[in-house]
């Protein structure tokens, strides 16, 4: 019998706060914490679970728990990078631990994300860089620290299979410098950091998808134009079992809206194939490409209306399971008839029917880590074992938020002008009438997303505070197929702030908004489309929040300019009128409500100096306009303490300009 201390009871003592805090500081701190969770990982043998926890800065530390032998969390490192953070952890072997870090450094004037990835004991006593070094004769700037494409090379425990980057040194006067160039791959040993090539650097290779064994199968290779930025142009190859020669697999077309053409995501070595998206009747579906050199592709799941977008995996092999879409709420259509019914079975006898998914699993799927979640819960960290069919409660994801209250997100449609339903979400405050509300229109980012039912704090945050959110999914968003996407929400910005303001108005309609307290706030391109409602229908809103926006679309293709994924963004922006027009911040006279700006220093999705030119235009026309500057962080701000003072920051604009 495994003797388990309540964790949950440790991790909400840690973060204990009033549960019927009720006012804004005291909201705005609670719903901007991080996730008390943010990473959970079960060891091979199913003994040892590891979980990373943030603090209340930029500071994360991995605790490690002992399954059998009991006792409190152990925490064996703590992150303290302003400008780093931990992107994932997981157990490679029983005894040691693989970590990646992502963050961002300003390089002469530029601002570079980095990777790198590490290794330590579980005891936190060692820790072993993984990714390659770099010296003074090296001819480039190293950011990817490896990809890990295998949590074993080729059943051999202990090494890790990663890709590594190439770059040439300078070589004068010695014969002691690497003259290679591109990406290969190499087996790890993750206590000493020792490597062994098992793919030398190939030039034009982008990465590696490695089977279940840790073999490298499949290569992407890419084309890059004769200016040095990335072309559109891609190309699939693939090994049959036992051989090293590259056959040619899929050609893709990354240079229109949408990429087209077969592209593998995860190998079934068992039976032998690559499962992979490509397009059917306007939407994408997963398909199945056999590796034997027969190129038979089999259809595996198309639907009607949505797209497919991704396979299910589990475990440290990654095995294939299931295949994932979307449609009012995300789901997981699993091959492996045991793990259906067994998420089918946690969801009816868990409180509230929550979604389940499948974190991760011990070396012989014996263990499981579930995550049970919904749109009113924030979810909980649990721990099956097959074997007894035990289920014991490990972690509260959002420990600052248990015992609220929260608003049940409802799938809705509103019509556009033309006459379209536009599909959504409405999110009203807990306990309300859903009448005469202060409300807000929440568009998400991207645009190459969408909304999908399930916990957001953000929109929790605005509902504890009283307002109606309703986040639509407008055209240019993803997910429901090419015709639907469009051009995308730059180059059919008309389309896609059209429905923003028609859900605004539909809200007004409804009785659910108060005209006179109906506001529009937004995070990336959400933040942008509630500038540009501005420019569209200037009495619209009563108030407008943009975090980390998109304000002048030329300036966001030039600040691309120096980094080699430029056409891209000059494909996604386009030429034309609509460059000009879809630009807010050259239209800042027509601007009648007060705006309120965020953004990170650090941010290199959508720099700071979109704000700032924001905010001169603004201050230059005699508009109302506030800018809250976090230093040091990037497009996702996070950071707790941040996040609060945003929340708070947004709470208090929103009272005043909307006369609460």
């Amino acid at each position: 019998m495994r003797l388990m201390t309540s964790l949950a009871a440790i991790a909400a003592a840690v973060f204990a706060m009033p549960a019927a805090a009720q006012s804004l500081a005291e909201d705005a701190a609670a719903f901007g914490a991080r996730r008390s969770v943010e990473d959970i990982s079960i060891s091979p043998s199913g003994d040892k679970i590891l979980y990373v926890q943030p603090g209340s800065q930029a500071d994360e530390t991995i605790y490690v728990v002992d399954l059998v032998d009991g006792g409190a969390p152990t925490p064996i490192i703590t992150m303290n990078e302003a400008k780093a953070r931990l992107s994932w952890c997981q157990w490679a072997t029983d005894d040691r631990i693989v970590c990646e870090v992502f963050g961002m450094a300003d390089t002469n004037g530029m601002l570079l994300g980095f990777t790198r990835i590490f290794s330590i004991s579980a005891d936190g006593s060692d820790t072993e860089m993984l990714s390659p070094s770099t010296s003074h004769k090296t001819m480039g700037v190293l950011q990817n620290g490896g990809e890990v494409l295998a949590l074993e090379s080729e059943g051999a425990p202990g090494k890790i299979l990663m890709t590594k980057r190439y770059i040439k040194e300078r070589c004068a006067k010695t014969r002691l410098c690497n003259d290679k160039e591109g990406l290969g791959v190499d087996a790890v040993d993750i206590e000493s950091g020792s490597a062994r090539t098992v793919e030398d650097a190939a030039l034009r290779a982008v990465t590696y998808i490695a089977d279940e064994n840790g073999r490298v199968r499949i290569m992407l290779a890419s084309d890059t134009v004769a200016s040095g930025y990335d072309g559109s142009d891609y190309r699939y190859l693939y090994r049959r079992k036992g051989s090293s020669k590259w056959y040619p697999l899929s050609s893709v077309d990354a240079g229109g809206p949408l990429t087209v053409g077969f592209q593998p995501l995860a190998i079934d070595s068992a039976k032998d194939v690559v499962y992979g998206l490509d397009h059917k009747n306007g939407h994408t579906a997963l398909f199945a490409f056999a590796l034997d050199g027969s190129d038979t592709m089999t259809e595996v799941l198309a639907l009607d209306g949505v797209d497919v977008d991704g396979v299910a995996q589990i475990g440290r092999q990654r095995r294939v399971v299931g295949v994932s879409y979307a449609t009012e709420k995300a789901y997981t259509r699993y091959f492996d008839p045991e793990l259906d019914a067994l998420a089918s079975a946690f969801a009816k006898a868990l409180p509230g029917t929550p979604q389940i998914t499948i974190a991760d699993a011990s070396a012989d799927e014996n263990e499981l880590i579930l995550i049970a979640s919904s749109d009113t819960d924030p979810g909980k960290a649990y721990l099956f074992e097959k074997d007894t069919r035990s289920l014991t409660e490990l972690l509260s994801l959002r420990v600052p938020l248990e015992g609220r209250a929260m608003g049940a997100m409802k799938p809705i449609s509103f019509p556009a002008a033309d006459g379209t339903q536009i599909p959504g979400y409405l999110t009203l405050p807990p306990g309300s009438d859903g009448k005469n509300l202060p409300a807000i229109v929440m568009p998400h980012g991207g645009p190459g997303s969408r909304d999908v039912w399930g916990f957001d704090w953000l929109v929790q945050f605005f509902a504890a505070r009283g307002y109606a959110v309703l986040q639509p999914n407008y055209r240019g968003s993803a997910g429901f197929g090419s015709d639907w996407f469009g051009k995308n929400g730059f180059q059919q910005w008309d389309a896609a702030i059209s429905d923003v303001n028609d859900g605004a108005r539909w809200l007004i309609a409804q009785g659910i908004a108060n005209p006179a307290k109906l506001a529009g706030v937004g995070w990336s391109y959400g933040g942008y489309a509630t500038l540009q409602s501005q420019v569209v229908d200037p009495t619209l809103f009563k108030a407008v929040v943009a975090i980390a926006p998109v304000t002048d679309l030329n300036l966001l293709k030039e600040e691309n300019r120096r980094y080699t994924s430029y056409t891209a963004h000059d494909r996604m922006i386009g030429s034309g009128p609509h460059v000009e027009a879809g630009s807010p911040a050259r239209h800042a006279a027509r601007f009648q409500a007060p705006v309120l700006l965020v953004h990170g220093s650090m941010d290199q999705n959508t720099t700071i100096a979109q704000s700032k030119l924001m905010e001169d235009r603004l201050t230059a026309a005699g508009k109302k306009v506030d800018f809250l500057k976090f230093d040091g962080l990037d497009h996702y701000l996070l950071h707790s303490q941040a996040r609060g003072i945003m929340l708070k920051r947004i709470g208090e604009f929103l009272e005043t300009s909307l006369g609460d």
